[in-house]
């Protein structure tokens, strides 16, 4: 006999797998389709963040390509990708309808405002902090491959983190943790905060990590703001 945790779990992994496969093709399809437009989306990024970039393999420029179209495929299909979540996640909980399209809703708006921030703000502090360490005898190599994958992930994390208030609501509407929980433990959640801030962000500095863990600490007030305003225990 399974318990509740683990009926819930098979569940969700059921639902889940239903949508896979069609999701796998469209991220596959989107990926080989924005490949071609690649190029023209490096040079707005690297104009944005780095001055030149540099490649030291012959595979170099094609792979840095290849993981650039997969990450805007990704970026693209995340309201898709957020639908086939919470549907999958909302089944065991008995959470359907209109609250799964505003979770779904929320949550893609949230993930979008995340990776705005951390392309408009936080990287450009952090590579300008960094590259500030370059000298006459030490200059700045950047190898477009390390380059795509530093930005595409801290893109990503950023706009994970920044759907915190969502998860907040869903997890005491599910009844997993109450309003109370999260009121009484903020100074775990600040502790928290910081720490993600440390790792994540591009730098080590206090600036840096503010530019982060200040709004994500805010998010995590409006979280409990918004359980109030429902009225959610």
């Amino acid at each position: 006999m399974l318990n509740s945790g683990s009926r819930k779990a098979v569940i969700f992994i059921g639902e889940m797998r239903k949508s896979l496969r069609s999701l796998g093709i469209g991220i596959v399809v989107s990926t080989v389709v924005v490949f071609f437009l690649t190029p023209d989306l490096l040079r707005i990024v690297q104009h944005h963040l780095a001055d030149k970039l540099y490649f030291f393999s012959v595979a170099g420029p094609f792979l840095a390509h290849v993981k650039l179209a997969a990450f805007a495929a990704l970026y693209i299909l995340m309201p898709w990708m957020m639908a086939v979540f919470w549907r999958a996640m909302g089944k065991p909980f008995g959470v359907e309808g209109w609250q799964v399209f505003f979770f779904v809703l929320f949550t893609t708006l949230l993930f979008y405002a995340g990776t705005l921030f951390c392309y408009m703000v936080t990287l450009p502090f952090g590579i300008k902090f960094l590259l500030g360490f370059s000298s006459e005898q030490l200059r700045p190599v950047i190898s477009v491959s390390r380059f795509v994958n530093f930005v595409t992930l801290f893109i990503l994390a950023f706009g994970a983190i920044f759907e915190l208030p969502v998860f907040m609501v869903f997890l005491a509407r599910v009844g997993v943790c109450s309003r109370g929980f999260f009121q009484k433990n903020r100074r775990y959640a600040l502790l928290l905060i910081a720490i993600i801030a440390a790792m994540l962000t591009p730098t080590p500095d206090v600036v840096n990590m503010l530019l982060m863990g200040g709004p994500l600490y805010l998010l995590y007030e409006s979280g409990i703001v918004i359980l109030l305003l429902m009225r959610v225990k």
